[in-house]
């Protein structure tokens, strides 16, 4: 019997050559919730992620060495801004997601600042970041506004 070790992971800052590949993860790890929530299609998915996208900003995580999945914290005035975190399907539930947002957060609880995200409503990825001490901002039928205070 086998058993799912974690593959070693890095995180490296993205290059604007990445962006179809990063699109192309988030069309496939989103659609299962924005199907839920009506919301799917096929070419907004990708086109958000193009129109918003900033390597200056982007981490790549590779496992392994290889592409494994993308992770943006952008500086706002009230702190940082988390988005676009998404890790291959094939990849979740091995550890890899809750390394990478620790690394994150200890990075910004140095700075002493906040981090907000959103998720969609009834995404699984919540339960990660209440883990991490992220708690409910606000919320609309669509999506949870969720805030984690830098840590004292």
């Amino acid at each position: 019997m086998s058993t799912l070790t974690s593959p070693a992971w890095a995180l490296h800052p993205a290059d604007p050559s990445d962006i179809e590949r990063i699109a192309e993860l988030r069309a496939v790890v989103m659609r299962p919730d924005l199907e839920r929530l009506g919301r799917y299609d096929e070419h907004r998915v990708r086109q958000r992620l193009r129109d918003t996208f900033a390597p200056e900003h982007t981490s790549v995580v590779l496992a392994d060495g290889e592409f494994a999945g993308c992770v943006t914290l952008r500086p706002v005035e009230s702190g940082w801004w988390l988005e676009s975190f998404y890790l291959s399907p094939a990849l979740q539930g091995r550890g890899i997601g809750t390394a990478v947002l620790r690394t994150l957060l200890e990075r910004t609880d140095a700075e002493g600042a906040d981090v907000r995200l959103h998720v969609l409503q009834g995404s699984p990825a919540r339960r990660l970041y209440e883990r991490h001490g992220f708690t409910l901002e606000g919320e609309d039928p669509i999506d949870v506004h969720l805030v984690r205070r830098a840590a004292a």
